[in-house]
């Protein structure tokens, strides 16, 4: 998610391109300054210096320091839930193999983008009333991913559907707060089991579906 610097001098780029780089560039100065710091502890000053920016242009995208971070995590839920669908995009498969893959790419992404992944699940909490609010729609937004990929209908097949996107919120944050970013591959076999013990696939259900 690395957001290149423009170069110095004359350039060809259109304003609109100038604005939008600057823009990618202090969200992504964001995340770096909450994996570093923390949210509570950063300040838009890490933000503008991260970024190569003035406080006057910071402030011509953003009200305040919260703004900037909830831009920032929505920029992160974009890119998780398209690296998600992307994993199993025209792909057929049985569900809980559909699962898995999805699986796979989310954890590898939170792998390798520490600073994205605590924006992600760590920060969000200290953030404010408006980040949790957020953060709690995107956990809807979430379950409308695994519940499509199990054909999930049914409120009862929804409610396991929450329930697997919760505890695997928790067990993955619990590492990232930790800086274990190593662990989380390791915790895509027993997180496919538990979606299997879970009975979410048609077969376990005996519905005889074929899934999403």
């Amino acid at each position: 998610m690395e957001v290149r610097q423009l170069p110095r001098g004359r350039h060809r780029l259109t304003r609109e391109e100038v604005t939008a780089s600057q823009r990618g560039r202090m969200l992504e100065a964001m995340a770096g300054a909450v994996a570093k710091k923390g949210y509570a502890n950063m300040a838009v000053a890490d933000v503008v210096s991260g970024a190569g920016v003035s406080r006057e242009t910071f402030y011509q995208h953003f009200a305040d320091k919260e703004d900037c971070f909830l831009a920032a995590f929505d920029r992160v839920v974009d890119a998780v839930r398209q690296t998600m669908v992307d994993a199993v995009a025209g792909r057929p498969a049985d569900p809980l193999s559909r699962y898995d893959r999805a699986l796979d790419a989310y954890l590898d992404l939170l792998c390798t983008e520490g600073a994205t992944a605590r924006v992600f699940l760590v920060d969000v909490y200290a953030a404010g009333p408006r980040a949790l609010a957020r953060r709690r729609e995107v956990v809807d937004e979430f379950v409308d991913v695994i519940a499509e990929i199990f054909a999930a209908r049914t409120p009862s097949d929804r409610f396991a559907c929450e329930a697997l996107v919760a505890a695997t919120s928790a067990i993955v944050t619990v590492r990232v707060a930790a800086g274990e970013f190593d662990q989380l591959p390791h915790l895509r076999t027993p997180l496919v089991e538990l979606a299997r013990r879970l009975k979410l696939t048609p077969a376990a259900r005996g519905t005889g579906r074929t899934g999403a």
